[in-house]
């Protein structure tokens, strides 16, 4: 694998192309069989992506789908079944055999060392040695050439999620990759970002990559993809052409003819609940570690039985005042008043609210840690994990399996109802459908309109408007670190977050 500079500057002056034979197979996997102890993961799936194509990879959480490209990238092998890239038979003994076959992939969990910057990242793991004014301007150069803007001297640890994943695409493409695996890579991104990331995959397959995207959007694989392939319950169940498929045909696919759960208690365009306040700012601001003011002079209130909705654009405050509201970040200026016991719902689970190696059980109990004295209730905690399990469709074998073992959906699944079940008064949501499938997404809405009913406090965040505006009895939206409310009408809101006035 040759340096990253030189890599960049190749991927930008490449003449683009499209291939001549458009049928050429970029990537098969044939009889994919996968067992994890006595789970199936996989069983005789099948994939076939062609060269110089979008190919869209659906199927509800634990249906497999990232089980099969982790094995396609080197990271897992199978039991049984082939891998050809190219046509040529591969056995991929880690995901550097596949990095050189050509295959890159962008998790959907970060891969990125917090402490060290963008050019560090994208970097590490290369060959050759490492020039850090020649790597840093190759990169800026691909940044630029993508649109996927990144300050390449800025720490990972100073960057939302939304920037760390532009981050983990270009350590990808830096990489001189041919088959480029996205998954779920619009995850944390907000919807401009999503469409603009999205196009610009289909220009990288112009000189004959491939980009094969895991995801729960529908839409977006009918709008993007030009092939759609659906896993169930790890079996390849369909397979063709996004323009013979429909968004009912796939759902259907998906669940296997089941209907997804009952959505249609949508934003009624009132208040449910004009109860008593619950939580509230006032005239309060943030400054960061490095003095540069995230929200200013915000005044807020959010009442019992209602569901205030945030939108802004990536970067405008929004992380800030989600913390504050859930209690884990001060104000620099200003007055907050919250309950004692805020449930939160962060963007990022692996980072801010599972450990991995705990068992579920024991990330249940995390609930509360910190405020608690005496002996630990186990048998009322444990009583407490399986019922979770059980109410929010968190597929385990059981309440002392480790969390980290449970697909991304999953762990989602069992975030969400820890926080909801063990908060009374309020919750703070940031982007809680996040890495969802279509049914575990709308059982997730069910779940927060069923707290909001209860009359629970709910404030929610997601890059998703229209999630945003399904949810919201009314929504605030941040510009540049102020708050105001804007009405419940989508072109009003996306102006508004855009900080521009009038029609």
């Amino acid at each position: 694998m040759p340096p990253i500079a030189s890599v960049c500057r190749g991927l930008l002056s490449r003449h683009q192309q499209v291939s001549d034979d458009v049928s050429d197979v970029a990537l098969q996997l044939a009889s994919i069989t996968k067992r994890f102890g006595r789970v199936a993961a996989l069983s005789s799936a099948a994939f076939l992506a062609r060269r110089g194509t979008v190919h869209a990879l659906l199927g509800e959480n634990g249906a497999g789908k990232t089980t099969l490209m982790r094995i396609a990238f080197g990271m897992l092998r199978p039991d049984s079944g082939s891998i050809s890239v190219n046509g040529v038979g591969q056995s991929f003994a880690s995901p550097a055999d596949a990095i050189d076959a050509g295959i890159g992939m962008v998790h959907q969990h970060f891969t990125l060392v917090p402490a060290m910057t963008v050019t560090e990242n994208i970097a590490l793991g290369g060959r050759g040695i490492f020039r850090p004014t020649r790597t840093r301007d190759a990169i800026s150069a691909l940044a630029e050439k993508t649109g996927l803007a990144i300050d390449p001297d800025a720490r990972i640890e100073d960057l939302s999620a939304g920037a760390q994943q532009r981050v983990e695409i270009l350590k990808a493409l830096a990489r001189d990759t041919r088959i480029l695996i996205l998954d779920e890579p619009t995850a944390v991104l907000t919807p401009l970002e999503a469409r603009e990331l999205l196009r610009k995959t289909r220009e990288l397959i112009s000189d004959g990559r491939t980009a094969i995207l895991i995801t729960h959007k529908i839409r977006d694989a009918l709008e993007f993809a030009d092939d759609i392939t659906v896993l169930r319950r790890g079996t390849t169940v369909w397979t063709g052409s996004a323009s013979n498929a429909t968004e009912a045909g796939l759902v259907s696919a998906m669940l296997g003819g089941e209907s997804a759960l009952d959505d249609s208690d949508a934003h009624s365009g009132a208040i449910v609940s004009n109860g008593a306040v619950v939580m509230s700012l006032r005239n309060v601001s943030v400054r960061d570690e490095i003095d540069v003011e995230r929200l200013s002079s915000v005044t807020l209130s959010i009442h019992a039985g209602e569901i205030v909705g945030i939108a802004a654009v990536e970067g405008n405050g929004q992380r800030e005042l989600l913390r504050v509201l859930a209690g884990r970040v001060g104000a620099t200026v200003g007055e907050v008043t919250i309950p004692p016991v805020v449930g939160f719902i962060p963007e990022d689970r692996q980072r801010d609210a599972l450990i991995r190696d705990f068992t579920v059980r024991d990330n249940v109990a995390l609930l509360g840690a910190g405020a608690r004295n005496g002996v630990m209730p186990w048998s009322d905690i444990r009583a407490d994990a399986r019922e979770l399990l059980h109410d929010y469709d968190v597929r385990a074998s059981g309440d002392t399996v480790r969390a980290g073992t449970l697909s991304g959906g999953n762990q989602q699944k069992l975030v969400v109802g820890r926080e909801i079940e063990g908060s009374h008064t309020a919750l703070v949501a940031e982007n809680p459908s996040r890495g969802l499938d279509v049914q575990a997404a709308a059982a997730i809405r069910v779940r927060i309109r069923a707290a909001r009913t209860a009359g629970m406090a709910v404030v929610i965040y997601s890059p998703d408007l229209d999630e945003v505006l399904a949810l919201a009895d009314r929504v605030v939206v941040l510009c540049a670190g102020k708050a105001s409310e804007a009405p419940m009408e989508y072109e009003a809101i996306g102006r508004a977050m855009l900080g521009l006035s009038g029609r």
